[in-house]
C-alpha cells in the first residue's frame, strides 16, 4: 500500500517505509518506479527479519555508523546495510524476483 503523507518527512527525504506501508513525500512520486523499488526492497527485508527487529538493528546501526561517521547523521543513514542494499539495487526494477534472503548483510561490514 503506498500513501501521500507529505508533513511527516524532512527536506532531503522521499519516501519512508513502515510495515506494511510505504509512504511517500508527493503524489507524483507513485509513478517512481526506482523510488517504488527502493522502497519495496525495505518492505523485503523487514518481512524478512518479522519487522521489529528490522528496526531494531536499523536503529543500532545507524547509531554505531553515526558514531564512526562523527556525528554525520545523514553518512551513517547513507551506510546503513539496509539503505546499501536498496540505493545499490533500486534501478534493478527486477530485483526482489531474485534476491535472496539476508542480502543486506553482504553490506554489513562496508564502513
Amino acid at each position: 500500500m503506498v500513501l501521500i503523507f507529505s508533513k511527516i518527512f524532512p527536506k532531503e527525504f522521499i519516501g519512508l517505509t513502515l510495515w506494511p506501508i510505504i509512504f511517500l513525500k508527493e503524489k507524483h512520486m507513485k509513478g517512481d518506479w526506482v523510488l517504488l523499488n527502493h522502497e519495496r526492497i525495505h518492505l523485503r527485508q523487514q518481512w524478512e527479519l518479522w519487522v521489529l527487529p528490522f528496526y531494531v538493528f536499523y536503529g543500532v546501526e545507524w547509531f554505531l555508523r553515526f558514531v564512526y561517521y562523527r556525528f554525520d547523521g545523514y553518512k551513517a543513514y547513507r551506510m546503513i546495510s539496509f539503505e546499501q542494499e536498496a540505493y545499490a539495487m533500486e534501478n534493478h526494477l527486477d530485483y526482489l524476483q531474485y534476491r535472496k534472503t539476508f542480502s543486506f548483510l553482504k553490506y554489513l561490514c562496508r564502513w
